[in-house]
């Protein structure tokens, strides 16, 4: 991502304490100051201009995200166009296997959920609308890069790392490379448990008519209640339908 020639200071602070908000799940001044380069006073003022605007509500003395951003949430995910091709296949998804669906797409070389849908048996995770997560270490995330340029792919790796998330995480190029290679012949990739413990997914690519992707669709379901021939032989092919239906409508309707 490009850096700007002549940042704001103050928009880029208000920004990190808003990240941070987020992040703790609510917060008050101190604990924001200590994780953000200002002051109490300073991290007050923010505070203070985000509150009067109705970004931030005031709970006792913690802070939380106020429900003016979901507003902007939702007319910039309105302005995403998979979003409107895929949200039926991903509800219609849901329902049929019973299980968590989530659509991710890719910006700055971070993954974005765009939308989720729930079955009857879907698990509950950490995972939301517009959560931000790395792309190597989820099946969507590895997806997504399956269907990238290799030169593409080695910007966002030397950008973001390859960190370890769990015991079970990719964090070597080689092996994520090889593991890459294989997603592009299935056309579709695993996660083992490599962001959380106890969960495993299969996710497909949607791609454009020059088979880059521009999402991806998964279904997620908690290792101990889904077997292995259910997972690895029948959730592959649920997944790849729906993918290739959400295709089609995206790049020819």
């Amino acid at each position: 991502m490009a850096e700007p020639n002549h940042p704001v200071r103050t928009v880029g602070r208000t920004f990190e304490i808003l990240e941070v908000i987020q992040e703790l799940d609510g917060a008050g001044v101190s604990e924001i100051a200590e994780r953000v380069d200002i002051g109490k006073s300073g991290v007050h003022n923010h505070l203070t201009t985000l509150t009067n605007c109705e970004y931030v509500d005031k709970e006792g003395d913690e802070y939380h995200i106020g429900l003016a951003f979901l507003g902007l949430g939702a007319y910039a995910r309105n302005r995403t166009p998979i979003y409107d091709t895929a949200q039926g296949q991903a509800d219609k998804l849901a329902e049929e296997t019973g299980e968590l669906v989530n659509l991710l797409v890719e910006k700055n070389g971070r993954g974005i959920y765009l939308y989720q849908a729930k079955g009857d048996n879907a698990v509950e995770l950490d995972t939301h609308e517009g959560k931000r997560v790395r792309l190597h270490c989820t099946g969507l995330g590895k997806a997504i890069l399956g269907f990238r340029p290799e030169s593409e792919v080695d910007r966002i790796l030397s950008e973001h790392g390859l960190p370890e998330e769990t015991p079970q995480t990719i964090t070597d190029r080689d092996e994520l490379a090889d593991e890459l290679e294989d997603i592009r012949d299935k056309r579709y990739a695993v996660d083992r448990e490599e962001r959380l413990n106890g969960l495993r997914c299969i996710a497909a690519p949607i791609t454009d008519d020059d088979d880059r992707s521009v999402a991806a669709i998964s279904v997620s379901c908690p290792v101990h209640r889904v077997g292995d021939e259910r997972f690895y032989e029948d959730l592959p092919e649920t997944v790849l339908a729906a993918a290739n239906v959400i295709e089609l409508e995206h790049n020819y309707s």
